[in-house]
């Protein structure tokens, strides 16, 4: 399974990403081994996840994401129900 996510920095600020396996990924990031920019806003928390068919599927969403303003992702994020993805086996 491959993964578009979003994680909120102790600042308040927020990180997109992808990867194939997100507890290993959000563990690299609060270990200092993710990617620059989390490395001096640790600890970071996973907000929000959804699944993508394939690598290149995830890096397109990954940079639709990150052009979206604030305000888009507060709103996605607030309407993110992780319960609702228990069903499909990601958790």
């Amino acid at each position: 399974m491959t993964f578009v996510y979003i994680l909120e920095c102790s600042d308040g600020s927020y990180y997109t990403g992808w990867t194939t396996d997100l507890d290993r990924r959000v563990a690299a990031h609060n270990a200092g081994q993710g990617g620059r920019y989390t490395r001096s806003r640790r600890p970071v928390e996973l907000v929000y996840w959804e699944e993508q068919p394939d690598r290149r599927s995830a890096q397109q969403r990954e940079l639709a994401l990150k052009r979206w303003p604030r305000s888009r992702k507060l709103a996605l994020i607030a309407g993110f129900r992780p319960g609702d993805l228990q069903s499909q086996g990601i958790s």
